[in-house]
């Protein structure tokens, strides 16, 4: 398919109470194609002025689309649905634009926010009160679920479309209105192809807003303003502290679900599909080049095998076409920005200045860095521990499985993993040991399923996404007693 400019591509400003207009900032920001460096549209940045209209919007329009039928809610999505699939090729030229993705995971991405769409079309059904025993005579005791009102969405730029999509569909399924700061570096595929597509479904104004300004002026005021409930955040552990801490001391008391960083470790015990493992721990770690929060960060592997995975897995990736992303042959595209350009290049030269054994590497040619794979890599070394946002691969020897899961432990981060192993009784009970929110036997760490549960531990997250799981984080409980018959009170 063809990476040709779209019907969508007029896109230059903000997304507020159903209207398109500029921010009123004064300032601009170009929004670069980061293979070529071409300029896809200039967008108007928002104020904090424009941010207050977005919030009060969606507090006004929230309260008669949480009345509204849940047979008329789910039919929303299937509107959405309907043009997902028939505007799917423009979705993925914008995704491959804008975002650097491969004609390959602009495809996976379109197919996870149409999964998400199916999935928040049964959401609206799906939430449940509950009736309490009491032992008061006389009194009726309900549990309420009602939708919390505004959500804030902050978003990334590594998969836009799904990581903006996945909270606000099953926000609005749930009877919330939604205010989005997409990412500067994408706009567009995390925040207005978004908003067009559910305008042109039908969602009345005001309930998803699009709000895209500069941090310094509307970054903590995102999190601080009074009206959101909570604050949905997707990116790095640094960041999202910050938004922990603006959530607990702003006027209100937010909630916040934050999914951050992560250093996945992909463990191949002495009895795995050599084969099997090479050729997932590859797809693991180089999707995207590299640039996926589940990405498999550290590649840790029994001494048995070791050598073998070794020779095998570098024979595998150097055969990776590295280049254009709307060829379908490539599989390394750009990286996003120069900075995280910048960011892999300084760790490659600090691999290289400790003495670890480069087995692959290349030339830098603009924002492509072909893939880059070091062995003999301490897993405590700084180069372990850090999340690799870029095509580079560390990898690790265990002496043996006890090993292996400590060192699989032994990071800040527990969001995804991965274990490999012919024996699969074997591969859930080292599963079950690791550290992780997610763990897969004989797959991938990328995984994200609409209807399972999704979230990290430690420094990896707070909170759940898919599912029930995000029925009860973007909805609240209320208690409601009834007094039937007349109490005595004591005084």
């Amino acid at each position: 398919m063809s990476a040709a400019p779209t019907a969508y591509d007029g896109y230059t400003g903000q997304f507020i109470n159903g209207a398109w207009r500029a921010g009123r900032s004064g300032k601009t920001r170009p929004n670069h194609n980061p293979y070529d460096g071409s300029v896809l549209n200039e967008i108007s940045l928002a104020s904090a002025e424009d941010l207050d209209d977005a919030y009060r919007a969606a507090q006004t329009a929230q309260k008669a689309w949480a009345r509204t039928p849940h047979s008329e809610r789910s039919a929303l999505f299937l509107r959405v649905l309907s043009i997902l699939d028939a505007r799917k090729d423009e979705i993925i030229g914008w995704l491959v634009r804008e975002s650097g993705s491969t004609l390959l995971k602009a495809t996976i991405e379109w197919g996870a926010v149409r999964g998400g769409v199916l999935e928040a079309a049964t959401l609206p059904s799906r939430v449940e009160g509950r009736i309490m025993p009491i032992d008061v005579p006389g009194k009726q005791s309900f549990v309420y679920r009602e939708p919390r009102g505004v959500i804030g969405v902050i978003s990334p730029w590594n998969f836009p479309f799904h990581l903006s999509h996945r909270s606000i569909a099953p926000a609005l399924a749930l009877g919330n209105a939604v205010v989005v700061k997409p990412a500067e570096d994408t706009p567009v595929t995390g925040g207005l192809l978004l908003a067009k597509i559910y305008e042109e479904a039908g969602l009345p104004p005001g309930l998803l807003n699009i709000v895209i300004g500069a941090v310094s002026d509307i970054g903590d005021a995102f999190t601080l303003h009074p009206i959101p409930k909570l604050i949905s955040f997707t990116g790095s552990t640094r960041v999202g502290k910050r938004i922990a801490e603006l959530a607990a001391t702003g006027k209100n008391l937010k909630h916040i679900g934050l999914e951050l960083g992560g250093n996945a470790p992909i463990v191949v015990l002495d009895d795995a599909d050599l084969d099997l493992a090479v050729r997932a721990a590859a797809f693991a770690r180089f999707l995207h080049s590299g640039q996926i929060c589940m990405s498999g960060n550290r590649i840790i592997v029994d001494a048995g095998l070791y050598d073998a995975f070794v020779d095998r897995f570098v024979a595998h990736v150097r055969g990776f076409k590295v280049g254009d992303p709307a060829d379908p042959a490539t599989v390394i595209g750009p990286l996003m920005n120069a900075r995280q350009r910048d960011a892999a290049l300084a760790n490659i030269a600090a691999a290289r200045e400790a003495g670890f054994d480069q087995r692959l590497g290349g030339d830098v040619q603009g924002l492509l860095v072909p893939p880059h794979i070091f062995a003999g890599v301490p897993n405590d070394s700084a180069f372990a521990q850090a999340e690799q946002f870029a095509p580079v691969a560390p990898i690790i020897k265990a002496r043996d499985e006890a090993e292996a899961l400590r060192l699989a432990n032994a990071t800040e981060y527990g969001l995804s993993s991965a274990v490999f192993t012919r024996d699969l009784a074997r591969g859930v009970r080292f599963a079950r040991q690791v550290e992780a929110g997610m763990t897969h036997v004989n797959d991938i760490s990328i995984q994200d399923s609409p209807f399972n549960m999704f979230g990290g531990e430690k420094n990896s997250g707070i909170g759940r996404f898919n599912g029930d799981w995000i029925v009860s984080e973007l909805t609240t409980d209320h208690w409601i007693t009834v007094q039937e018959a007349p109490r005595q009170y004591p005084f």
